[in-house]
């Protein structure tokens, strides 16, 4: 499965601002020609919400449905594709405080479910999700920037005695 991490800074731009504009998924066509259409229905009864996409991809569409979580005391969302043009397409998006901004953290994780031209496809498509999501970054929260990659979780030494 491959793994795309996009992380961007977004000044003048606070991450609960962030989070409301990532999270409001049927804006996207308005903000970007990326996206062609999100159709988001009523929220379920354990507050998840299942969402419809069409979305340009190389030079064809890419359409699926996912479920979407939302934690705004978290600043996190995560979508799991129920079906669609994907075998796997899971992730999550977060905001964290940056200076006078955000950080945007989008992480996924997919799957195209063709094997035999994984090695040919798979980068190809890292590329344009790795472009569409700066796309609908810069739609949604202005002009960004590529943030600095998370530093590592760090171990404490052990206490000498």
């Amino acid at each position: 499965m491959r793994q795309v991490t996009v992380r961007v800074n977004a000044q003048d731009v606070r991450p609960e601002a962030a989070y409301e504009r990532i999270r409001d998924f049927g804006r996207y066509p308005d903000v970007t020609e990326t996206v062609r259409e999100v159709v988001v229905h009523p929220p379920g009864a354990d507050g998840t919400v299942v969402s419809d996409w069409t979305v340009r991809f190389r030079n064809g569409l890419m359409r699926w449905s996912e479920r979407d979580s939302f934690h705004p005391e978290r600043l996190t969302l995560g979508f799991t594709q129920l079906r669609g043009d994907f075998e796997v397409f899971e992730g999550t998006w977060r905001c964290a405080p940056a200076g006078d901004g955000t950080v945007v953290t989008f992480d996924a994780a997919f799957d195209l479910g063709i094997p035999t031209l994984a090695e040919l496809l798979d980068p190809v498509a890292e590329s344009t999700l790795r472009t569409n999501i700066e796309l609908i970054l810069a739609g949604l929260l202005g002009p960004v920037s590529a943030a600095p990659a998370a530093a590592p979780a760090r171990t404490a030494a052990p206490a000498r005695g």
